[in-house]
């Protein structure tokens, strides 16, 4: 019995201890992410949108930054899960104001029940996409008159934004990598390898 608690009480000052080191380089990397990712997406909002249709900048953003940028190891965070969950969520969102626009205690919980279903049926499963889907059946103005453009822009086109800065910024030093999908780094590596080639 001794044996286990001194051997729990070792993994567990380890453990506390590794998650408490704080890692300066690691922090720095995740700043500029986040601070470019977020700020490419505002500057377009800001300076290329009519008011009329101002809406480039939607809250769950900030949430996917925290994951892409903060917490890259997690399968969460990985690019299936960050654009696959926001636009599915986001069709979801859509299609449940369509069928319930009126009654919101029913329309909120049915979106983002459905969403988690649905990112975990196609294993997409982003947590931001639940405000995505949220976003669609409680906004007022534009969002609602989007309808399914709303998956395309901003969501779609917002993440995509995300991605690439994500992949830039999580992969400019040796310590970080992005995505840890083999698959995905297979593919940057041809496309790297073929435009030296030429």
């Amino acid at each position: 019995m001794r044996k286990t608690i001194k051997r729990t009480y070792r993994v567990s000052k380890y453990v506390i201890y590794k998650e408490t080191l704080v890692d300066y380089k690691e922090h720095f990397w995740s700043f500029l992410g986040a601070f470019f990712g977020i700020g490419i997406i505002a500057f377009l909002q800001s300076h290329y949108l009519l008011e009329q249709e101002n809406v480039f900048l939607i809250g769950s953003f900030g949430a996917s930054s925290v994951l892409i940028y903060g917490a890259i190891q997690s399968p969460l965070a990985q690019p299936r899960n960050l654009i696959g969950g926001h636009v599915i969520s986001a069709l979801v969102g859509v299609t449940v104001f369509k069928i319930i626009p009126d009654i919101l205690w029913l329309s909120a919980p049915l979106a983002v029940a459905f969403s988690i279903v649905l990112m975990q049926y196609t294993k997409t499963l982003h947590p931001p996409g639940g405000a995505t889907a949220l976003i669609a059946v409680t906004s007022t103005g534009k969002i609602p008159e989007l309808g399914y453009w709303y998956a395309l822009s901003p969501v779609f086109s917002g993440c995509v934004i995300l991605l690439i800065v994500a992949l830039f910024f999580n992969n400019i030093t040796k310590n970080r990598s992005y995505p840890v999908n083999n698959q995905w780094k297979r593919l940057l590596n041809k496309k790297h390898k073929h435009t030296l080639k030429k």
